[in-house]
Parts: structure tokens; sequence; C-alpha cells
């Protein structure tokens, strides 16, 4: 059981976070829309996974990313963001498909996206990515790696040796069918990968998807249900409910300004890591999720310029 109390305890390692799944291009609407209205939308930086491993390197740990990007310009701008923000792109191959793009409105609330893939889920396994995962503290990965071969069987290798290595494995379960594959059920496929997870942190969203609608407590006994060790289920407006199947505690949001949801739940999870990396017990490691996301959310795009998770605490007071 993952206590709420303690501290969670790490071996000495190179990587504190290694983040696999997509890197992409956002572009985003320059104003506020309900159905793609816009006619001018701006690039930016994105990928949940590439989002996490930029957002934990500016609260001051250690990240990289596993993904694939196009031979063109916007996957020289991916990488060439990555680099300039200190982050090792060894595990991130240029292919011989256009780099992946997400179509989003400037929203307040969850964006609904549109999906251009091509080149993110062309990742193989390889001797070179093994030894990067025994040298890592935690494997975060998303439904993204999942929804498409060959990224799922290189995904389902990367937890084999994660599991026997003892590392932690955390999973955010953004299934959405417009990304998956077709033919192949997504939605059980991801109920079965639950059992090999530590750490899951579904949005409201994502387990409606999931499971259809239902209450959130019956959501997290969904989550425990299939295996997870700790459920962090954010909702919004509301903050975040958290299991970990003996113990149910309820997050705050701290948010008071919100200009762009847009990579708020990235954020979340990137100050979830870097405190329980940096020694705070679980439930400090939560409020101060909920820190960073609230400051995220006063500005546009996915990943803006964090502050550290000290002064994170200061600023709001934690």
């Amino acid at each position: 059981m993952i206590n709420f109390n303690k501290k969670v305890e790490f071996n000495d390692k190179e990587i504190d976070v290694l983040a696999v799944g997509e890197l992409l291009v956002d572009l985003i609407s320059k104003e506020y829309s309900n159905n793609f209205e816009s006619n001018d939308y701006q690039r930016y930086f994105g990928g949940s996974p590439a989002n996490i491993a930029m957002n934990t390197t500016k609260l001051g740990i250690k990240s990289q990313i596993v993904s694939a990007v196009g031979y063109d310009g916007l996957g020289e701008f991916l990488i060439q963001h990555l680099k300039n923000n200190n982050i090792n792109t060894s595990m991130v191959k240029q292919v011989d498909y256009p780099t992946s793009i997400v179509l989003i409105t400037k929203s307040i609330e969850t964006p609904v996206p549109i999906f251009y893939r091509n080149a993110d889920f062309q990742v193989y396994y390889s001797e070179e990515l093994e030894k990067k995962i025994k040298k890592t503290k935690i494997v975060h990965f998303s439904c993204w790696p999942l929804s498409r071969q060959p990224f799922r069987s290189t995904m389902e290798q990367i937890i084999k040796i994660a599991r026997k290595n003892k590392i932690i494995i955390a999973f955010d379960p953004n299934y959405h069918p417009m990304i998956w594959e077709r033919g192949h059920d997504g939605i059980e496929y991801v109920k079965s990968i639950i059992k090999y997870v530590d750490i899951i942190k579904p949005s409201e969203d994502d387990a409606q998807r999931l499971f259809g609608k239902d209450t959130i407590d019956n959501q997290i006994d969904k989550f425990l249900g299939l295996g997870a060790k700790l459920v962090i289920m954010t909702i919004g407006k509301a903050g975040a409910v958290v299991s970990n199947g003996c113990e149910r505690i309820k997050i705050p949001t701290l948010a008071t300004d919100v200009v762009d949801a847009t990579g708020a739940g990235d954020a979340f999870w990137s100050g979830f890591y870097a405190s329980i990396i940096k020694g705070y017990t679980v439930k400090e490691a939560l409020y101060l999720a909920s820190a960073v996301s609230a400051y995220k959310l006063k500005f546009l795009g996915a990943v803006v310029e964090l502050p550290s998770i000290e002064e994170i605490k200061n600023i709001y007071q934690l």
C-alpha cells in the first residue's frame, strides 16, 4: 500500500522520470471558441509525456522523453525545444513519417482536440531503451503508446522490464477513441494494463470513457479493483479525490485565475513527481501537485515557465 503520510523510497538512479509517449505540436486557437471557429492558431510544444518531462525538469528533477518525431520542421522544432531546456533527446527518434499534430480550441474547460497522428507511435524496443529503463526511478506513460503498433509492443516490454526491476510505474489513462487503432478494443486493453500500474491519474472524462457515467467514488473503486495501488481522480474545479485502497482524501483546487486549461493535468502529474522525488510525503506531494496545476492555469499553452517546487510551496503557502 502507498501510505499518504510516508515518503516514497527510491534507489539512487540517473533518471528521475522516464516519460514514454507522444511528442507532438499543439496548434491552439488564439480566440476562445466552442467548435473550432477560429482562423488563427499558434504553434506550441506538446504531448502529455513530453509536457511532463519539460515541467519536471523546470521543477528541479531529472527527466527524459521516449518518443518519435518526423524529419521535418516541426520535428526539429520539438527536438530543439527539448535541448533548449536541457533535456536529453537521445531517446527521441526521427522517422520517415510526418510529426504528429493536435488541433485545440483555447478553453477554460477541458479542451476538445482533433488528432493528426503519424510519427509519434513509431517507437521500437531496443537495448538502448532497456538500459534507460533500468536507470530510472519512475516510468510514466499515457494511452497514446498503447493505442497503435509498434509502440504498443514496445510499451509492453517497458512495463515488463520496469516491474522486474521494481521501478514505479505510473499511467495516465487518457483513452480517447479517436487516437485508437481501428478494430482494436482499446477500452478492454487499457483495463487489462491497470493491474501492472502503481499510480494512475484519471480525469473524470477519462473514467467515463472507460467505464461510463458513475459517481467519483465508484469510478475510483473500479480502478482499484483492476489493480492500481494509488488512484488520483482529478475533477476539474472540484480538485481531486485520491485513494490508496484503504483511505480516501480530497485535495482542493488552488486555482483562482484560469486562462487556459491545456496541460493542467500534466502540471499536476509533474508537481506530484517532483515532490515525491524531492522527499515530500505522498499527501504533501498531492497538495504541491495541485499548486503546480493552479500556477500553470494562469498561462496559455501546456508548458509554461514554472518556478522550482520550493518556490511553488512558498507561493501557495503550503
